[in-house]
């Protein structure tokens, strides 16, 4: 069983449909790269995968998102314990406005965790695995907003690890940052896909080649092609793909 199995999933705003139908499977320990031109339903798809969708007014959903075999949109999932599953990093970052070591340490705070050499450890372990620590080693306790955009978006990365989450999602994880912040970014998602499954929505299409391994291609909120990245790139068997990945189409 795909740790993330989707069925059926029909998403409308006001009644006017944003995605029609999706049924795919999203393979473990993988990055998937969710593609397509703006407002076919990439972002919306990603947000039905933590419930960020019922943040949003006038949407309507039905169908199911199947972690681990459960329903997440069964309203009697716990919303808390589903975002500690799934880490999420959004196209801008937005750092808590505390230090840098308290916005590491919030999330296990707020699950429980008060022993303060444990703390201690899963800021250090967490700013290590994003590539951080070195930089902010000496300065934990200042403000995470004097920190650059680049750093800030690591830094919300390491607090979505310290929760020890089972996936990571990203809308457009990048956009907002310089080439070599993009590409320090884009390094630590790949040394992290094998200990997490990895969604990304991307408009890049160079970056959904240098980091996917799987693919997800939406036109108008369809589905209209899905799988490895090197067949999909390579050997594209629908036209709309086809056109799309020759930039015929956006």
């Amino acid at each position: 069983m795909s740790h993330i199995s989707i069925r059926e999933l029909h998403v409308s705003y006001d009644g006017h449909p944003a995605l029609k139908n999706i049924t795919v499977d999203i393979p473990d320990r993988q990055i998937t790269a969710i593609i397509g031109p703006s407002g076919c339903g990439k972002t919306t798809l990603l947000r039905c995968c933590n419930r960020l969708i019922d943040l949003t007014d006038g949407a309507h959903v039905s169908g199911q998102v199947l972690i681990d075999g459960v329903n997440i949109l069964d309203p009697a999932v716990d919303i808390i314990l589903l975002r500690k599953k799934m880490g999420f990093l959004a196209q801008r970052p937005y750092p808590l406005p505390m230090s840098i070591y308290d916005n590491v340490a919030y999330g296990p705070r707020l699950h429980g965790v008060r022993d303060r050499r444990q703390l201690d450890q899963i800021v250090t372990r967490c700013l290590q695995a994003t590539n951080l620590w070195e930089e902010v080693e000496h300065r934990l306790r200042s403000s995470a907003a004097k920190l650059s955009v680049g750093q800030q978006q690591r830094l919300c990365l390491a607090r979505a690890l310290a929760v020890d989450p089972e996936v990571l999602l990203g809308d457009e994880p990048t956009s907002a940052l310089d080439p070599l912040s993009a590409q320090q970014v884009e390094k630590r998602l790949i040394e992290l896909k094998g200990e997490y499954t990895i969604v990304l929505v991307t408009h890049i299409l160079r970056q959904a080649k240098r980091l996917a391994d799987y693919v997800i291609f939406l036109y108008l909120g369809e589905l209209i092609e899905h799988g490895p990245a090197a067949e999909v790139f390579t050997h594209p068997r629908h036209t709309l793909t086809r056109a799309y990945l020759g930039g015929e189409v956006s």
